[in-house]
């Protein structure tokens, strides 16, 4: 689907980026695994080429640093003088997100929304204005269903676990800037969608799964692997007349 395509994964050596990274590189692009821990991009990388030789490598990327951004943008335009796609899928926090609502402040509030929301403009920016001068270009930014609709406190009963503010504020704006950007750069030969996944399997209480999974269809969580079909789709020339849309992918949850 993705033949001698180069594509970039920002927040590439993370639970869904590595899964995303591999999936890109067994549809024939190259991948470039784009992270802020370059070493744990450069294993994914590693693990990918063990495979699917001269398909992957590791790039160190800020999203929240524009000089970060745009060297990376430099490097790969000067190295395959062009770039097809990037995926938006970095999740950058600080230490204090995930609490409950009362415990939020409103300093960590903001360098959440800053760092997250912030880093997707950033990132999207950058590349599309690269992708106008190059002529064409594809933006898939990592929405969530939970953009779309509001939480269902009741799941995380007699659990740690919250549904966190910051990230209801963060994946919205992140639908709403997809259609911002999709439509700026409409003329340009510029795609720009959003994929929203339910929830992704990481270790979760039994508790929280089966209240989860009374929403769904028949799976529940999703895994990683779940999510890569919509992503290639998005990615591919499948979907070249698709932009400023939001592909939701969660086994019935938000119905």
């Amino acid at each position: 689907m993705l033949t001698s395509k180069i594509v970039v994964v920002t927040g590439g050596a993370g639970l869904l980026g590595s899964s995303f990274s591999l999936a890109i590189a067994k549809q024939g692009a190259v991948v470039v695994v784009a992270d802020i821990d370059v070493q744990a991009a450069s294993r994914v990388a590693k693990n990918i080429t063990s495979s699917h030789a001269g398909k992957a490598q590791a790039e160190i990327l800020d999203i929240t640093d524009k000089t970060s951004v745009c060297s990376l943008i430099d490097r790969i335009q000067v190295q395959y003088g062009r770039i097809d796609a990037v995926v938006n899928n970095a999740y950058p926090r600080n230490r204090s997100y995930g609490r409950k609502l009362e415990e939020v402040t409103y300093a960590d509030f903001c360098e959440n929304t800053s760092l997250h929301l912030g880093g997707y403009f950033l990132v999207a920016q950058q590349f599309s204005l690269f992708f106008r001068k190059q002529g064409y270009g594809n933006v898939v930014n990592m929405a969530s269903i939970y953009g779309t609709l509001a939480p269902r406190f009741e799941i995380y009963a007699d659990t740690p676990m919250t549904m966190p503010v910051e990230y209801a504020a963060i994946k919205s704006g992140v639908i709403q800037l997809t259609r911002y950007f999709a439509q700026y750069f409409k003329a340009d030969q510029i795609r720009v969608n959003c994929l929203s996944p339910g929830g992704i399997m990481d270790k979760q209480p039994e508790s929280f799964l089966r209240e989860y999974g009374r929403f769904c269809g028949g799976k529940g969580m999703l895994e990683p692997a779940d999510i890569v079909g919509a992503l290639l789709f998005l990615l591919s020339d499948g979907s070249k007349y698709m932009t400023g849309q939001n592909l939701i992918v969660d086994d019935g949850f938000s119905l």
